[in-house]
């Protein structure tokens, strides 16, 4: 039972370190940071399905490491829901085919609120449709899916997590995040003792 599990962990692990590393990571960071520490706007994340999860959990993440982030779906935007967007937001997408019907949709309805926004596009393939349309294109350098019908989004969904991480990381280090700036937006749970402890240790 262990050899098909260690060649599932294999090609997962291979597929992150074929996760295209360009200055396109840099170029979407002083994106972000121009709408959001700069000009207050606030990170608009989306996708669909399994990226649409990965696209909540970036916007999460980032909200709690200092960069203000909200996830959009892409069907409740077409309800209302669209009126979050303000013209100061950058929007991030996430389609790991660049084709995904609502996320395009999502964007021509941005379009006609008549914001200038920039756009940042997760994709399996840059030169799709999607990423045509983006200021900045992340590649996540197309994976096969681990999954036996290579259909359910599995590795790719991975590399769109390590992505994500990798953008949180370098965004942290660009505005100077701290220990203590992490405690006051995190009061609650384990992580909340650890990020006040350490907060305290280095103030001594």
């Amino acid at each position: 039972m262990k050899d098909p599990i260690k060649k599932i962990f294999d090609a997962e692990a291979q597929a992150i370190l074929n996760i295209p590393v360009t200055e396109n990571f840099h170029r979407a960071c002083d994106l972000i940071h121009e709408a959001v520490h700069q000009k207050k706007g606030k990170v608009i994340t989306s996708g669909m399905g399994k990226a649409g999860q990965i696209a909540h959990s970036i916007a999460t993440t980032f909200s709690s490491t200092g960069t203000p982030a909200v996830f959009l779906h892409p069907s409740d935007a077409q309800h209302g829901d669209l009126g979050i967007i303000q013209p100061n937001d950058i929007l991030f997408l996430v389609s790991n085919s660049g084709k995904t019907r609502e996320i395009l949709e999502l964007y021509d309805l941005v379009k006609m609120l008549g914001y200038q926004l920039h756009v940042i596009v997760m994709t399996g393939n840059p030169g799709n449709e999607l990423g045509k349309l983006a200021d900045v294109t992340i590649a996540t350098g197309n994976p096969v899916e681990v999954c036996p019908l290579g259909l359910t989004p599995t590795t790719s969904t991975t590399v769109m997590t390590v992505i994500g991480d990798a953008l949180v990381s370098l965004m942290m280090q660009k505005i100077g995040f701290t220990a203590a700036d992490y405690a006051k937006r995190h009061h609650g749970g384990y992580l909340g003792i650890k990020a006040r402890n350490h907060s305290d240790s280095n103030q001594l």
